[in-house]
């Protein structure tokens, strides 16, 4: 596309993180009149980071912390920001998104970074009062809330401020480390879940033990073996029914205050699917984030669903292709950064290399009273018979319940496949180096133990090319060539390096590399 060509029109639907970064990397583009963008936002505030939300209803950050983007440096820059107004249809033919109030937006390319919404189960006495104020999501029982809002977090303030019992329904990550925060927050929470042990996904039964007690240990009851059924509602004279209790199919009775569900999320697949494109577990999309249904739109974050088809007929028509999205801040970002690019690639006649994930999946316990991180899989039973003609992986474990501390290390060939580390945040470092590098581990194993005996040892992140923020992708390197710079806080290299901005989870590593800086510069 040449300089006096006509604008690039694009219309971004969603302003989330996803959407507010695929933005300001498109801001060099926007302001030389190459693409003309309009995004669309369903909600009526600044954008706001929702990883973060649980620390919000929990006092651990305030209203301000939570903000990503300012809409009126977004309008200086010279996009069109639409808030208060949901997409509703995708005219494909007419190449027109219609919004709520009526307007058409004609397009050139349509980027959808809607998101996910929480899952809300089917629990006998929960009401679904109808859409919320944005009309995205319903309105449950008094009591009762997802916690993925602001809004929602404002109920969660109102219980944590009077010490009150909050039950969580789901032990996954989030469902965890909210108890932790709530713990942490002077509340009384309970989690219940269906399965043995939490955090199934990550966990082996060792690890998961371990986990259990440390979460006794923090003040967080955990009530597994719970099939939700119901829940107690009871009107208190007002008018108005409110949450007092979770019931079990087996007939116990968890009481509380609060009842928050955190049951996963499901990607919000709603406008594309009456656009007629392929959805499965999100918006199908190849390794350009092309949609496999109209290559002019894309689809970014939790509402994509990143497969290469390679033109595969039997791909094409399965009812249900592998993978799906990865429910974290970081892919989406580079989704976004990369699509940024690529747009910007092709205004200058040129093809960018696909879209390929290069960070591997690395989660983290987001929370000072239990150390835990976990990568690939560690099913691996080492004591588990070997079919003939077969080799079973590596594995090597260390656990000491008593002390809350718990490795397994899981290789193929010597090269480390997967981890998890309990109360070691040493070892869990070096882990998720050796993962990230697909490194072999040492010959002797015990050599990684060792790292968590010595306190006195300098900052967990080990050497300069460890990646310290697994959402941005920012190196221990780079951070301390920002102190270096001038950064003096965990603010300052933030808004240097947007390390510590995503899920938040490394601002202690963050700030450890800071002391260690100042204590011995380079």
């Amino acid at each position: 596309m040449f300089q006096d060509s006509p604008a690039l029109r694009v219309v971004l639907i969603g302003l989330g993180p996803v959407g507010v970064r695929f933005a300001e990397e498109l801001l060099p583009e926007i302001a030389t009149g190459r693409v003309a963008l309009t995004i669309v936002g369903a909600e009526t505030h600044e954008p706001y980071n929702r990883v973060l939300v649980a620390e919000y209803a929990t006092g651990e950050l305030e209203r301000d912390d939570l903000a990503i983007a300012d809409l009126s440096e977004l309008r200086a820059a010279g996009a069109d920001v639409v808030t208060g107004v949901r997409a509703t249809s995708l005219d494909r033919g007419a190449r027109e998104v219609e919004l709520s109030d009526g307007r058409r937006l004609a397009y050139d390319r349509v980027v959808l970074a809607t998101g996910a919404r929480a899952i809300v189960p089917m629990l006998d006495g929960l009401e679904h009062l109808g859409p919320d104020d944005s009309g995205l999501d319903l309105a449950l029982t008094s009591g009762v809330c997802v916690l993925r809002t602001p809004e929602d977090a404002e109920h969660v303030r109102g219980v944590v401020a009077t010490g009150g019992r909050v039950v969580v329904l789901g032990a996954g990550v989030l469902g965890i480390e909210l108890a932790l925060l709530l713990a942490r927050a002077g509340a009384v929470p309970q989690v219940a879940h269906f399965g043995p042990m939490p955090m199934p996904r990550q966990l082996d039964r060792g690890s998961a033990s371990v986990l259990a007690a440390a979460l006794e240990s923090a003040g967080v009851h955990v009530v597994p073996h719970t099939r939700a059924e119901a829940i107690i509602a009871r009107d208190e004279g007002d008018g108005v029914r409110r949450f007092r209790a979770l019931v079990s199919s087996d007939g116990r009775r968890i009481e509380g205050d609060l009842l928050v569900l955190s049951c996963g999320v499901r990607a919000r697949t709603e406008l594309a699917e009456t656009a007629g494109l392929r959805v499965d577990r999100g918006v199908l999309v190849d390794a350009r984030l092309r949609s496999w249904t109209d290559p002019d739109i894309h689809a970014i974050g939790d509402c994509a669903h990143v497969f290469e088809h390679g033109g595969d007929p039997t791909l094409l028509h399965e009812a249900h292709v592998p993978g799906g999205p990865s429910g974290l801040i970081g892919p989406g970002w580079r989704q976004a950064e990369w699509l940024a690019r690529a747009l910007r690639a092709e205004l200058d006649g040129l093809e960018a290399m696909p879209f390929a994930e290069d960070v591997p999946g690395v989660v983290a316990l987001k929370a000072e009273q239990v150390d835990l991180v976990s990568a690939g899989d560690v099913s691996a039973d080492p004591f588990a018979p070997v079919p003939a003609g077969e080799t079973a992986p590596g594995v090597a474990m260390w656990a000491d319940p008593q002390h809350g501390t718990y490795v397994k290390m899981v290789s193929r060939d010597g090269v480390l496949t997967g981890f998890v580390s309990v109360g070691m945040p040493r070892t869990a470092a070096e882990l998720s180096v050796l993962y990230a590098r697909a490194g072999e581990l040492p010959a002797d194993r015990s050599l990684l133990l060792r790292l968590d005996a010595d306190e006195d040892q300098g900052p967990i992140a080990t050497g300069r090319d460890a990646t310290v923020c697994v959402c941005n992708g920012v190196t221990a390197g780079t951070i301390e060539d920002a102190v270096d710079d001038g950064c003096e806080t965990v603010a300052d290299v933030g808004r240097c390096t947007r390390a510590g901005t995503g899920c938040g989870g490394c601002r202690a590593r963050i700030a450890e590399l800071i002391s260690a800086r100042e204590v011995a510069p380079a």
